[in-house]
């Protein structure tokens, strides 16, 4: 199997309201809205995209319906301060404030109108133990 795309989908009962979220707070655009599905893509990566759908619609199987939950989206971005300023601005929730960590990164975590967590991240040096943990050729400089 070669896989051509991949993308997260965020099943809610406001398509249209989380759709917002994305566009106005992490410059997403709608590239196909039918109401029920909305399928976004980054105004800054084309191939960066995540779609919301209706929990409730008929071609989610019964088992499946619902809301999402149990969900953690990671956004890495280029400036991690200028973002984090950003939502503290627009007043949305900062569930864990901005910190560098060992592991390599420097983060901090939001959550959409759902109540999924958002994790927007810079990736930084490891330090300690984490070092050895790494890929050398993955490592950021």
């Amino acid at each position: 199997m070669k896989t051509t795309s991949y993308y997260p989908v965020i099943m809610t009962d406001d398509v249209a309201g989380t759709a917002a979220f994305y566009k106005s707070h992490f410059r997403f655009e709608a590239l196909f809205d039918s109401g029920w599905y909305i399928h976004l893509q980054s105004k800054e990566d084309e191939k960066v995209t995540l779609a919301v759908l209706d929990g409730s619609h008929g071609t989610i199987p019964a088992v499946g319906r619902g809301k999402v939950s149990g969900l953690l989206l990671n956004f890495e971005v280029e400036d991690v301060d200028t973002v984090y300023a950003a939502a503290r601005a627009a007043g949305l929730p900062i569930l864990l404030d901005l910190r560098d960590e060992d592991f390599g990164q420097r983060h901090f975590i939001t959550a959409d109108p759902n109540g999924v967590l958002i994790d927007v991240i810079k990736p930084i040096p490891p330090k300690g133990e984490y070092v050895a943990l790494y890929e050398a050729s993955v490592l950021p400089q």
